[in-house]
């Protein structure tokens, strides 16, 4: 473990990058993700299909892709992300970091989508009935009754999306941006003969990552449990 420790500043800023494009990238897709479950189960038949539509292609595409065209084809079509550069210590969050969060977002969005519709049908029908009796319009049943007890159905699924979301980060080191499977890269080759130290140490930091991020899940859902 001495090349991880002798580079540790390099590797705490790998993942510092990591766990912003998580959280950035899940932010998105659960506002997103609501979104589209929200217009999958609704009355409007054009935003139903097309909501379905936005699943079916961006669930079946690869995320590398989806990553490229925000990079590199999104500003030929006028999706520049220029306008943004912010620095936080020495992470630097430029254009190409925010194409690659934004591509993230908008891909998991698809099985965000997916496991909160599967929430929702665990909703009893009579209930958002009942709300539709009383007078509320279908914005204020999905707000005030069905959501909150999908995302409580939803907990598990959700859960496993957004584990997925922070495995996936590491396809941002393909198109520049210095997150963890880069910076692994990186010294993979200034360091050939400790490459299995190396492997090991980055495959440990993520599988300690993805315990916190389940045990929060964990706790959460025993939090929402209804008996």
């Amino acid at each position: 473990m001495d090349v991880i420790v002798d580079n540790v500043d390099r590797v705490a800023l790998a993942f510092g990058y990591t766990l912003l494009l998580f959280v950035i990238g899940g932010i998105i897709s659960l506002v997103l993700g609501t979104a589209l479950a929200a217009m999958r189960v609704g009355p409007i038949a054009v935003l139903s299909r097309g909501a379905a539509l936005y699943v079916t292609l961006v669930r079946n595409t690869p995320l590398l892709i989806v990553i490229f065209f925000f990079r590199y084809a999104g500003p030929k079509v006028g999706l520049s992300w220029n306008f943004v550069d912010v620095q936080i210590g020495d992470i630097d969050l430029n254009n190409v970091f925010t194409a690659c969060a934004v591509g993230i977002g908008i891909y998991t969005a698809a099985f965000v989508c997916e496991a909160l519709r599967s929430g929702i049908n665990a909703v009893p029908l009579g209930q958002a009935e009942a709300a539709r009796a009383i007078g509320l319009p279908f914005a204020g049943v999905m707000r005030e009754v069905v959501l909150p007890q999908a995302f409580r159905a939803s907990v598990p699924p959700m859960a496993s999306v957004q584990i997925a979301l922070l495995k996936n980060t590491t396809v941002a080191g393909a198109v520049g941006v210095a997150e963890a499977f880069a910076r692994m890269k990186g010294l993979t080759n200034d360091y050939a003969t400790a490459r299995t130290e190396i492997f090991l140490a980055f495959a440990i930091f993520f599988v300690v990552l993805v315990e916190i991020l389940s045990f929060f899940a964990n706790r959460l859902e025993r939090r929402w449990r209804i008996a």
